[in-house]
């Protein structure tokens, strides 16, 4: 069983709905080096969509998406 990579930077977003959560991924994610790993959680549902046209939209690569207890929790590595 493969674990995770570490994160860089965590922010919780949970409550938060669209755009909400992207707007602050984008800003949570300037804070980083290219490469860096930014692990988010949320609970909107729509998130796991949003996330996987904003990483495409933006060249960031989606590592890894996950639920726990009714959280998303998304890795996110910044391009």
């Amino acid at each position: 069983m493969s674990t995770r990579p570490e994160a860089n930077l965590a922010t919780d977003l949970s409550g938060l709905n669209c755009p909400l959560p992207i707007l602050r991924t984008k800003k949570a994610l300037a804070a980083l080096e290219s490469g860096q790993l930014l692990q988010v959680t949320c609970t909107d549902p729509a998130t796991p969509t949003d996330f996987a046209a904003f990483c495409k939209q933006t060249g960031n690569e989606l590592v890894e998406h996950w639920l726990d207890e009714n959280k998303f929790l998304f890795l996110i590595r910044k391009r």
